[in-house]
């Protein structure tokens, strides 16, 4: 239980810290862009035409909003953070308690069971972040569309309850659980991609024998991390696009976005414009050549 705790207060004290650039990157990911791009240079010294990164965006909001206007949708954040740190840490006891998936043996195991003992293990906090995530969605979908809120200017969802009543009211339960299905799928993809390189890279290329051994297994695994979280971060940007998709916000209906039948078909409009990376940095972003994006109600090239 002291663990828990400990853990929803370190989670939620770097929830209140990245929260600025998660607002940040969930307004670039729905296309919004409210100042003009600016000519600069690339990393190779060419000169290019730059949308605004991450220190100009945030200016730009702080000056309509003040800086408290950067911690809009903060609550509901909190709440998924809790929710979902206590979630998780119970799945995962109970999925060790009842020896889900467990792998005795000697403590010098070969290369196939060790990675039996990666599959058994990646299944256990499988189910648990899965459960996790389900549960704490509708507090996601609340976070995104307090977010968006800010491109129209609306006030619609505003307190935790009053949006839960909204929700409800409007779109019934299904509301809560927009966008559910991409998350779960980049979440899972993510997890077993990551376990399974650093898996692969720990076992076949380095040495036990190797000084700093230790080191550079953690340095695989973050390594491994950051190219799982690329790879599946199509998947992210489909899941925050369809949890404000035609929910009445101005972020949620063109010109910033279409209205998706379904999720896929939210993929398919994205990879046809090729814009399945938008929003993935917030530095040196390149005004791509042909698009056409939405500056305070009107277009530029």
């Amino acid at each position: 239980m002291a663990d828990t705790c400990g853990q929803v207060l370190l989670g939620s004290g770097l929830t209140v810290l990245s929260h600025p650039l998660m607002y940040i990157k969930v307004l670039v990911q729905v296309g919004h862009e409210p100042l003009p791009p600016t000519l600069g240079r690339n990393i190779f010294g060419r000169q290019v035409y730059q949308l605004p990164g991450l220190f100009a965006y945030a200016k730009h909001i702080t000056k309509i909003d003040g800086v408290s206007g950067l911690f809009n949708g903060l609550a509901p954040r909190l709440c998924a953070g809790t929710v979902g740190t206590i979630v998780h840490s119970r799945v995962l006891q109970k999925c060790q308690e009842g020896g889900i998936c467990e792998l005795t043996g000697s403590s010098q195991k070969a290369p196939e069971e060790s990675l039996q003992k990666v599959v058994n293990e990646t299944t256990k906090e499988m189910v648990a972040r899965s459960c996790a995530t389900i549960v704490t969605h509708p507090f996601h979908v609340l976070t995104l569309r307090c977010m968006v809120q800010f491109i129209g200017r609306e006030t619609k969802y505003c307190g935790v309850f009053d949006s839960i009543v909204t929700i409800y009211r409007e779109e019934g339960i299904l509301g809560f659980f927009a966008g559910l299905i991409p998350r779960l799928v980049g979440d899972v993809l993510s997890l077993w991609i990551c376990n399974l390189l650093a898996h692969l890279i720990n076992a076949y290329a380095l040495d036990d024998s190797m000084s700093h051994t230790g080191e550079i297994k953690n340095c695989s695994q973050a390594v491994t991390g950051f190219l799982a979280s690329m790879v599946t971060y199509p998947f992210v940007l489909v899941s925050n696009l369809m949890a404000v998709n035609n929910c009445g916000l101005a972020g949620g209906l063109p010109p910033y976005a279409s209205v998706y039948p379904t999720w896929i078909d939210c993929w398919r409009h994205l990879s046809r414009e090729g814009n399945m990376s938008r929003g993935n940095s917030l530095f040196f972003r390149k005004l791509p050549a042909g698009k056409t994006y939405v500056m305070d109600q009107k277009r530029f090239f």
